[in-house]
């Protein structure tokens, strides 16, 4: 379950970068084949840059993630590895000489 969090936002980026290039790839087609499309396609590219925009976000957010989630990882497990070496050096000391 390691790691869900930051795959959550990889595939919300990919599928919002699919949507971007649909998007833009709308706007190039001629007018004759959409007959509601703007005359430039303005509207298409707007949007298809704006989920580009969000796309990229929540790439960003991942990559976070997923560092925080390693740096949390890393940090546990020297808490529980310097724990050890702690308990192991009271056992030395507590033997008789």
């Amino acid at each position: 379950m390691k790691g869900a969090m930051s795959r959550n936002l990889y595939l919300l980026a990919v599928s919002l970068l699919l949507c971007s290039l649909i998007s833009c790839g709308i706007s190039f087609l001629p007018n004759a084949l959409q007959p509601g499309l703007p005359v430039n396609g303005s509207i298409s590219k707007t949007i298809g840059l704006v989920l580009l925009l969000l796309s990229l976000l929540s790439a960003l957010a991942g990559v976070l993630t997923a560092m925080f989630e390693q740096v949390e990882r890393r940090s546990q497990e020297r808490m529980r590895r310097e724990l050890q070496e702690g308990l192991a050096s009271l056992g030395r000391n507590k033997r008789p000489k």
